[in-house]
């Protein structure tokens, strides 16, 4: 038997990747460190609604005990997917496979794996002679199955071994829905960084709906069967885009235990994997205010503090004042900003991108990733297309929002955007993803900030120095604070 691809690791994620190779014609070897779970999913194919198992799909899905024969059944050069869990146990995996493979075999990590962790097996895989992948894959269990959108990075020499696969089985977009969600990145870590990017992105998404479904909640007072058909609306316009609509549908259902709305039965606790806090510890490491993304992580964080939020709420007090005004038009105001907070966090997730390509010497094609975005994955969106527009336009655009179309959405949305954070403030309901996305937009369109204090107070206590506003950027000036102040 010669298989034209092997993975490992029969998480559910796996499978469903596994399921979708053979689903679309290419002979698939699985090996997975406990024997068991091999034997159940290859056993169990027989099983799966055809939706999920097509005709042909089980004849070519072969499972090995051994990972030597795991190996040797594969076409050279051998292509062995690794979807364990990130960190040390993809590195294990990683040098088991290089005492089986040879010169020339391509190793895919196809997990959540940090992008530095990614870099570093680039150089030390080509320095044994093999060649690798790190693909970002987003979409979910469902995605892995039916078409995830697929952000491949490593090596450039790889890749044409691997794009018939990963392409036929990612999510297509177009007229024709013949477009792959797929396509090269870049060298090295490249691919897992865009897929970090994506999820951070996604964090912001997320925080920023919520804060729209609490504020429309608590100054309106609004049912989930209201709630359900102002998300219903927002899904039809230029909102809309998969997580308006699973959160559309998430007001539907009913919890059958007690029979109540199951959203209201959920514990206000918040879990994260680990993407968006890398995503805002890169950005520090960069230099770059990517605020919305690290404020929805931060959200996360406060969220996890329920007892201690219980706590306070018995001893700290706000307004109580509820909303008085036209509640049709506060609906729509709120959907205004969220559209506008939602241009501010891919902004800034693009400006990023270009801080980290220039670091890592990546050469990203800024547009094409908007495209791999378009299906599959967590934040497609209807205004993906726009973005793409922006940057064939433009290669060069430094920020998003420098775009006509982007320009125009904000202006239009501004007074909305800044009259719903008001009324939250003064509400006393919690913004932060709403407040930093228009922060960010105000200090980025001011042409001078109170730095030039802040860089004052660093030359007094600690000599700094500063740079002046009259002199050649990079010619650096200390002022003795104290001899030259004039106290009276």
């Amino acid at each position: 038997m010669q298989n034209d691809i092997g993975l490992i690791g029969l998480a559910v994620m796996g499978q469903n990747l596994v399921l979708n190779m053979a689903n679309h014609g290419f002979s698939v070897a699985v090996y997975n460190r406990t024997t068991k779970t091999m034997t159940d999913f290859v056993g169990g194919l027989k099983d799966e609604p055809k939706d999920k198992v097509w005709d042909g799909t089980i004849d070519r899905v072969n499972g090995y005990e051994d990972i030597k024969d795991f190996v040797a059944s594969l076409k050279r050069p051998r292509r062995v997917m690794i979807m364990v869990k990130a960190g040390g146990p993809v590195d294990g995996v990683i040098q088991q496979l290089q005492e089986l493979l040879e010169p020339g075999d391509i190793i895919i990590d196809g997990g959540n794996s940090d992008f530095n962790d990614t870099n570093r097996r680039s150089k030390e895989i080509r320095e044994a002679g093999f060649q690798f992948i790190g693909t970002g894959v987003s979409g979910g269990e469902e995605g892995a199955l039916k078409g995830p959108s697929i952000m491949p990075g490593g090596h450039a020499d790889a890749w044409p071994h691997v794009k018939e696969i990963l392409q036929s089985i990612s999510a297509k977009v177009g007229p024709n829905d013949d477009i792959p969600c797929c396509e090269w990145v870049g060298e090295d870590g490249a691919g897992h960084y865009v897929k970090m990017v994506h999820n951070g992105i996604e964090y912001g998404d997320m925080q920023l709906i919520c804060e729209a479904y609490f504020i429309l909640k608590h100054a309106l007072g609004l049912t989930n069967d209201e709630l359900y058909k102002v998300f219903k609306e927002w899904n039809e316009g230029e909102l809309a885009s998969y997580l308006i609509e699973i959160t559309r549908d998430i007001f539907t259902v009913k919890d059958e235990e007690s029979g109540n709305d199951l959203v209201d039965q959920i514990l206000d606790t918040a879990k994260q994997k680990g993407t968006g806090k890398w995503m805002g510890q890169h950005a520090l490491d960069l230099g770059v205010p990517t605020t919305l993304i690290t404020e929805a992580v931060y959200a996360r964080c406060l969220s996890g503090q329920k007892d201690a939020r219980v706590r306070a709420s018995k001893v700290l007090s706000g307004p109580e004042t509820k909303f008085e005004g036209d509640r049709d038009q506060f609906i729509e105001d709120v959907r205004q900003a969220l559209y506008a907070s939602k241009l501010v966090s891919y902004a800034q997730g693009y400006v990023q991108l270009d801080a980290a390509a220039e670091e890592f010497g990546w050469k990203l094609n800024n547009g094409n990733i908007a495209l791999l975005w378009r299906g599959g994955c967590i934040i497609r969106s209807v205004f993906l297309e726009d973005i793409k527009k922006a940057f064939d336009k433009n290669p060069e655009l430094e920020n998003l929002l420098l775009d006509d179309f982007f320009k125009t959405a904000i202006d239009k949305a501004q007074p909305a955007w800044r009259r719903v954070i008001s009324t939250a403030v003064n509400l006393g309901l919690p913004v932060p993803g709403f407040g930093a996305a228009l922060t960010y937009y105000d200090g980025y369109r001011r042409d001078r900030l109170p730095a030039n204090l802040l860089q004052a107070q660093r030359d007094y206590f600690g000599a700094h120095t500063y740079e002046r506003v009259d002199k050649e950027r990079g010619e650096t000036f200390h002022t003795d604070w104290i001899r030259e102040r004039n106290l009276t």
